[in-house]
């Protein structure tokens, strides 16, 4: 097979695979009531305890306008907590509320559950081939620049 068609090939594993996920995070998300935006919001702040506002469109691939308005509507829904920096006001952390570890504790409960069973459908000689595979993969695709 040519390199073209190895890549018209990842291309559409890649397609399946998105829908595939984007279906599960469907699921999940509607479970807990907040969109999509929220809930990897909630999840990376719950696994950090307490971030910037910065930090945190940093590592979902936001602007800061677009991350502090969904961690707006989180504030507002009892969620999440701002807090500013006393001495510079363009430092802001935030971190969860008792209901927001209500719900990054149900994601991540789910989500675990739900790859388990994910890992147990593939044989057992080749998890760690795919593990590996994966891993390859998004070092590839975070050194390439897209073309979008």
């Amino acid at each position: 097979m040519t390199d073209v068609k190895k890549a018209k090939e990842l291309r559409e594993l890649i397609r399946g695979l998105e829908r595939k996920i984007g279906l599960v995070d469907k699921n999940q998300v509607t479970c807990c009531g907040v969109t999509m935006a929220q809930c990897h919001a909630l999840v990376e702040i719950g696994r950090a305890k307490q971030i910037t506002l910065n930090e945190l469109a940093e590592l979902l691939g936001l602007d800061n306008s677009t991350m502090s308005r969904t961690v707006n509507n989180l504030v507002n829904d009892g969620l999440v907590i701002r807090e500013v920096h006393p001495e510079d006001r363009r430092y802001v952390t935030i971190r969860l509320t008792e209901a927001g570890q209500k719900i990054f504790a149900g994601i991540e409960s789910s989500m675990d559950l739900y790859y388990q069973k994910v890992l147990k459908e593939i044989p057992e000689g080749a998890r760690e081939e795919v593990l590996n595979g994966l891993n390859l993969l998004l070092t590839a695709i975070g050194k390439v620049e897209c073309c979008l």
